[in-house]
């Protein structure tokens, strides 16, 4: 679904807009005018947009929005059997856009080869902290090691654990930005 109207005057307009005509085409079957025209002329332009209080271009606008009618992105096939060609084929895949694929595979570059770089500018412990609390997955995918595990193994408090995470995260950030 797209949205046809947006402002207030538009929906105003929305609403209005087939009430209105009818009525206009009654009006013109009592005055015994040509009443098999389905577009207004600009008398009965002009007299909607006084009564809705809005601009006679927004009543041309709206006019032509609703005369449109409705296309499917993905018709699955035509009435004669065929395949149906609708504009889903010649809408752009974002995903295969030049730009949208190097910066894919400069993040996957970086995840992969950056990220083992980074960890290898640490330190044995900060390595082992950063590892077991950032990149293993336990068994019930919860995720790593909690703070009060590994400062069971280390024999020292969870905030000296903390400290020592974000140290070896800030060293690990300036060498991923090295290795960008």
């Amino acid at each position: 679904m797209v949205k046809v109207a947006t402002t207030k005057a538009q929906r105003k307009l929305f609403f209005n807009l087939r009430s209105m005509k009818q009525r206009f085409r009654s009006e013109d079957a009592a005055a015994d005018l040509d009443t098999h025209r389905d577009t207004l002329n600009d008398s009965q332009i002009n007299a909607m947009a006084a009564e809705l209080n809005v601009k006679r271009e927004e009543v041309i606008e709206m006019e032509a929005r609703m005369a449109g009618g409705d296309v499917l992105l993905d018709p699955s096939a035509s009435d004669d059997g065929e395949d149906a060609y609708g504009p889903i084929a010649y809408l752009t895949d974002a995903a295969h856009e030049p730009t949208a694929m190097i910066e894919a595979h400069h993040r996957d570059v970086l995840a992969s080869d950056g990220i083992a770089t980074a960890l290898a500018t640490l330190d044995d412990r900060s390595r082992h902290i950063v590892e077991e609390r950032w990149l293993k997955v336990n068994d019930d995918n919860s995720g790593g090691m909690t703070l009060h595990d590994l400062a069971a193994v280390y024999g020292v408090s969870a905030e000296r654990i903390r400290q020592i995470e974000v140290a070896a995260m800030k060293k690990m950030k300036k060498a991923l930005v090295e290795f960008a």
